[in-house]
């Protein structure tokens, strides 16, 4: 497959310095993953300005560069050179057009807020498949195509990643495709030019502020995917400031809204709800029509992500007999509020979730604190090279447990017992301090800094009817430390501690 410059950058800013008709085989956006009769686009990223890698791109073979300005360079006087305002913008333009806009040709829906977006959007998939459509799935998990799964390196992938996939899918007949549109993906352009049938918005709650800077630029940049750039249907949690104010401005924009919360006022809520340890029944309103069903996930923010199902699903013209058939089947979300059975009808419930951000740690211990008749354990920590500004606050939020035990999480360049003395400081101030671990009318919390030690020692407290939760890291089977990535699963050793403890054995 080629295309030629003209073709790539027709009806875009774009000034051609060099020969129109150059074929190109290929987008690249690393120089060291250049091929022969690739376009090479000069990025400008946070820490380094793709256009200093523009030579090398050439040295590897690359017949057209593209770049913000214009570049004088040796050994390139038979390269054409496109001059372009916003490299990453031409960019997914230019990556739409290769592939030949594979998103017109499938219902694309996105999903973006600070959490639940990967438990919507297997969700979703399960709700079309269930209404015979052949799915793909993009996010952080992974991507799937139909029943075959294969990795990601980000939630939303760049724009040529992104872009061929959807050409994958497309090729292998997909006719519904859901995915994950993080901020950060939708501030650099990553889905720019992509079709959306429907677009949902879950929340907004602290994350990311590393990057972002403030929360009103968090919320503008999630915003961008319901702007006029972005034309589809709407689904929009309501509840809340945030919420409120999505709901508004696609209000005032004439969109086809739908909208979901837990207020009665909207679109989609739920008139009853009934929570058990390994299940959900809800009567949920849509509409005007009182739906009355099970689901196999737990806790009340899932209630807030089956409600958004449900509204895509509408949106998406599916029939609600097959959305409710879909939910009423097992769905087991990899590391979402996920409950480990060590098949020794274990007298305590374990759950790893990837809640880590205050508010997704403060509703998850709000969701399996009232699924147990005893304590609440939780084990988490924060990640190194990230938002440090909510270590503190996460500690806070962890302090609505029972008893917290502070552990690493993926360290990555910083020392973790720095990282967790940020997160006690918080603690310190919202609670008495460490306290004893039998304590059960005073938040208490320890450090226990190695994370397999941490989460033997939660196992280890629980007695019947206690509830541990393991957050931070969910789906994750990896831990960062320094410049090393090592294999570390909390599912696996949750369930290798559960084994321990019921081992009359053991000591």
């Amino acid at each position: 497959m080629h295309r030629t410059c003209e073709e790539l950058f027709r009806d875009t800013d774009a000034t051609i310095l060099g020969n129109a008709a150059e074929p190109v085989d290929g987008i690249a956006y690393r120089s060291d993953a250049v091929k022969p009769g690739d376009a090479f686009f000069c990025i400008v990223g946070l820490k380094v300005d793709g256009h200093s890698f523009a030579q090398d791109a050439i040295d590897r073979g690359a017949r057209v560069i593209v770049a913000e300005r214009r570049l004088y360079l040796a050994d390139a006087t038979d390269v054409t050179v496109v001059v372009v305002p916003d490299s990453r913008r031409a960019m997914a333009h230019a990556a739409c057009a290769f592939y030949g806009n594979p998103s017109r040709d499938f219902k694309l829906v996105g999903v973006t807020g600070t959490n639940g977006k990967t438990t919507t959007t297997y969700l979703v998939e399960a709700i079309a498949r269930q209404a015979g459509y052949k799915t793909g799935v993009i996010g952080t998990v992974g991507m799937r195509i139909g029943d075959e799964e294969f990795g990601s390196d980000h939630t939303t992938p760049e724009s040529p990643d992104l872009q061929r996939t959807f050409a994958r899918m497309r090729d292998a007949g997909c006719e519904v495709v859901v995915m994950e549109v993080s901020s950060h993906a939708l501030d650099l352009k990553r889905v720019w030019g992509t079709a959306f049938a429907v677009t949902a918005f879950t929340n907004l709650t602290q994350d990311h502020l590393d990057y972002h800077l403030t929360f009103d630029a968090y919320f503008e940049a999630k915003a961008l995917l319901f702007g006029e750039d972005y034309p589809a249907r709407r689904v929009v949690g309501a509840d809340g400031k945030w919420g409120g104010e999505r709901a508004r401005r696609c209000d005032a924009a004439a969109d086809d809204v739908g909208t979901f919360g837990f207020d009665a006022a909207r679109d989609i809520h739920p008139d009853a709800v009934d929570y058990s340890v390994r299940d959900t029944r809800v009567e949920l309103s849509a509409c005007g029509q009182v739906h009355d069903f099970s689901y196999s996930l737990v806790g009340r923010f899932n209630v807030e992500n089956v409600m958004c199902a449900f509204g895509i699903a509408m949106q998406l013209g599916i029939p609600a007999a097959d959305v409710i058939a879909a939910l009423s089947q097992p769905c087991l979300v990899p590391g979402r509020l996920q409950r480990i059975d060590a098949g020794a009808g274990d007298p305590y419930s374990v759950y790893v979730d990837y809640a880590h951000t205050p508010d997704a740690l403060a509703k998850a211990i709000d969701a399996v604190a009232g699924l147990g008749e005893g304590r609440t354990i939780v084990v988490f920590g924060c990640g190194g090279d990230r938002d440090a500004a909510k270590r503190p606050i996460m500690g806070r939020a962890a302090l609505a447990a029972d008893y917290a035990i502070v552990t690493s999480d993926n360290p990555r360049s910083e020392d973790p017992a720095s990282i967790v003395a940020e997160i006690v400081a918080g603690m310190e101030e919202g609670g008495t301090g460490a306290g004893d671990a039998c304590a059960t009318d005073s938040p208490a919390f320890e450090v226990v800094l190695d994370r397999r030690e941490a989460i033997g020692r939660a196992v280890s407290l629980a007695r019947p009817g206690d509830v541990v939760l393991i957050a931070g890291k969910g789906h994750e089977d990896y831990q960062i430390i320094g410049d090393a990535t090592i294999h570390f699963d909390d599912g696996e050793e949750a369930l290798l501690a559960m084994r321990a403890a019921s081992d009359p054995s053991r000591g």
